[in-house]
């Protein structure tokens, strides 16, 4: 099997670093498979995807990838309470038509979950919307017309989302490009990463 390289993405291999070897992970709108495969290679996981379009799911199960077709929308009623170690959900929260409800079902089926958003709160999308126009980005390239991207939000607007829900924010960082920001994030970050811990996790 041919090796997968994630070093165009820093931000799945960040994720990655925070997924335990061999433990049971759940990839939500897992695309082509890549980061499944890597971590079924370098952590042997055991690895299962959730994908809607086919060609996409044809990319994961030739990259050896275990992959269900499903729309996120319809939930995870597949898998049962606390079944997973980890749940992934990347660059997908901001195209959820129910926000609320996936990261419910995400702290149900698995101890920790992990996310990925494009930041609204940066400050180049606060010009944009003062000269009179809609932020157009790498991380969000899309106009308005046309944008899958219906629930933008800042670090902040998560993180609160995240405490009424209860989860526990664990681990969080911020991108720009390739690169980590640690100054300033939530003005200068283009994509946020978090890790939170489940309030079932202990129940």
């Amino acid at each position: 099997m041919t090796a997968v390289s994630l070093a165009q993405r820093p931000d799945l291999i960040r994720i990655a670093s925070w997924i335990q070897p061999k433990s049971d992970v759940l990839d939500l709108g897992c695309a082509d498979g890549k980061l499944l495969a890597y971590l079924q290679q370098t952590k042997q996981v055991h690895g299962t995807g959730i994908e809607r379009d086919p060609e996409a799911v044809v990319a994961s199960v030739r990259r050896g990838v275990a992959v269900v077709q499903q729309n996120l929308e319809e939930g995870l009623a597949l898998f049962e309470n606390q079944h997973f170690e980890t749940v992934v959900l990347s660059k997908t929260l901001q195209s959820m038509l129910n926000t609320e409800h996936i990261l419910r079902e995400m702290a149900r089926v698995a101890r920790y979950g992990i996310v990925s958003f494009p930041n609204f709160g940066h400050w180049s999308h606060g010009l944009s919307i003062l000269a009179g126009r809609m932020p157009v980005s790498k991380e969000m390239p899309y106009e308005w017309y046309n944008t899958p991207n219906i629930h933008l939000c800042t670090l902040r607007d998560f993180e609160d989302l995240a405490k009424a829900l209860g989860l526990r924010i664990t681990d969080r960082v911020v991108f720009n490009g390739k690169n980590e920001v640690n100054w300033l994030p939530s003005l200068r970050g283009t994509l946020a990463v978090y890790r939170f811990e489940s309030p079932f996790a202990h129940s």
